[in-house]
């Protein structure tokens, strides 16, 4: 299986000058093949640490998270992808982690900052909004979509693996933050196999998150229920 190892940016030149340089050689061992990044217009200098690495860059022609992902789809063929935010919230021993789950047969892999042995940047706060939110809309995601299998823990969390199969069975169209949400849902109620490991959050490494609480809340709001009546309407079609 051949697994592309997908580094997500737009505009990360301090993460990308810590974290590039500890990137693990492509490798079986490593836990990819080879790596790309998918660039959404950066202008700060992070387009010359891919050049200076040797490292593929896929421009988009226009922003959003989810465009990055279905760009990697449609202009990158692999086997399968690894989509990873050089942030530093991310954490790179995990990577072998997403082969083996991918070698066992899962269709997506989920590092999951909410299973029993995971760590959450928010663990160490009194109030954590973030944390919270995200396993509600969990919750309704399990409580709606999950049609086998066990509970999923995190359907946020963007770090993540999908086979390329599986990523043309969902028929991805979010073009946001949304799109591992919508990608989530999707494959749960396609009865996917959708599969799960702890991982450790760290701390971002310089500069703020690009998705606003509030903003980005109604939008995960907006597709839950759109890919709610999407899932009851074909159900009623059968």
């Amino acid at each position: 299986m051949k697994i592309t190892l997908c580094i997500l940016t737009r505009n990360e030149r301090p993460c990308l000058e810590v974290m590039v340089p500890k990137l693990p050689a492509p490798s079986p061992s490593s836990g990819f093949d080879e790596i790309v990044a998918i660039d959404g217009g950066s202008t700060d200098g992070s387009l010359e640490i891919f050049q200076q690495a040797g490292i593929q860059v896929i421009a988009q022609s226009r922003r959003g998270r989810g465009d990055a992902f279905l760009k990697a789809f449609a202009d990158h063929p692999s086997d399968a992808y690894i989509f990873f935010s050089p942030d530093g919230n991310e954490a790179l021993e995990d990577l072998p982690l997403f082969r083996q789950k991918l070698d066992a047969g899962a269709d997506l892999v989920i590092a999951s900052r909410m299973m029993s042995d995971s760590v959450n940047e928010e663990d160490s706060q009194l109030f954590r909004w973030r944390k919270w939110t995200n396993n509600l809309f969990t919750l309704g995601v399990n409580l709606v979509f999950r049609r086998q299998g066990p509970y999923i823990t995190d359907a946020i969390n963007g770090y993540r693996a999908i086979t390329r199969s599986a990523a043309a069975q969902l028929s991805l169209d979010s073009l946001d933050y949304t799109i591992e949400f919508q990608m989530t849902m999707r494959a749960l109620s396609q009865r996917l196999q959708v599969v799960e490991f702890p991982t450790i959050e760290g701390a971002r490494i310089a500069g703020e998150t690009g998705a606003p609480s509030f903003p980005t809340g109604v939008r995960f709001i907006r597709c839950f229920f759109r890919e709610a009546y999407r899932f009851y309407t074909a159900r009623r079609k059968l």
